[in-house]
């Protein structure tokens, strides 16, 4: 067994811990199954994956939790259940196979007649495991696409926390430079007051400072 690690925290197991989490959300579990999940990948304590949830990470992805909270949503309609007496609609692009030719009934069942169906049958299984693999591939795609977006989230908001910080620097340099200028104004000002002509013996004015 793992000993129970109490070092800091690194990006990449905040983004695994987010991740996890998300994911929990979204397929309609518990953060408490959650972090006992990350608790076991990373020999960290599930109160230890809970307070850093809480306390930080979760905090940075405040737009993931609320699309994660959307898709559950969406999920649960899917997975509704069939009221009874409504019809079971077949599902699309599934060809229903037909008997074989010459097998009305009563009829004699011909051995042409088997090999038909049986080919039939064989090219609708082929046709199915092709649907099971790009369904598979495009459930991978969402995954990969959902964990960017939730990255591109999270990104989004730290720029805009980032740009919020530079923008409040920006008027407190502007408001140190008006004071700055209007110093300068002052000054000049009171040295042109201070400043005053008189006459030398040959009659030409000159600049006395007082």
């Amino acid at each position: 067994m793992s000993p129970t690690r109490q070092d800091a925290w690194s990006q990449d197991e905040d983004l695994l811990l987010a991740e996890v989490v998300l994911r929990h959300i979204r397929e309609g579990g518990t953060q408490l199954q959650a972090f006992e999940e990350v608790g076991k990948r990373l020999s960290r304590t599930s109160a230890a994956c809970g307070f850093r949830w809480n306390s930080y990470v979760r905090k940075q992805y405040k737009s993931g939790i609320e699309l994660a909270k959307k898709q559950r949503k969406e999920l649960k309609k899917h997975d509704a259940p069939v009221v009874e007496g409504e019809p079971i609609q077949e599902p699309a692009n599934v060809e229903v196979l037909q008997s074989p030719p010459g097998c009305d009934q009563g009829s004699t069942i011909t051995f042409p007649a088997v090999i038909h169906f049986l080919e039939g049958l064989q090219k609708q299984v082929e046709t199915s495991a092709s649907f099971e693999e790009d369904r598979n591939k495009s459930a991978e795609k969402i995954k990969e696409l959902e964990k960017k977006s939730y990255y591109l989230a999270a990104e989004n908001e730290r720029l805009a926390k980032n740009l919020k910080a530079i923008e409040e620097d920006y008027r407190s340099l502007i408001e140190i430079m008006e004071r700055a200028r209007k110093m300068v104004v002052l000054h000049d000002e009171d040295r042109q007051q201070k400043v005053k002509f008189q006459m030398d013996k040959n009659g030409n004015l000159e600049r006395v400072e007082k």
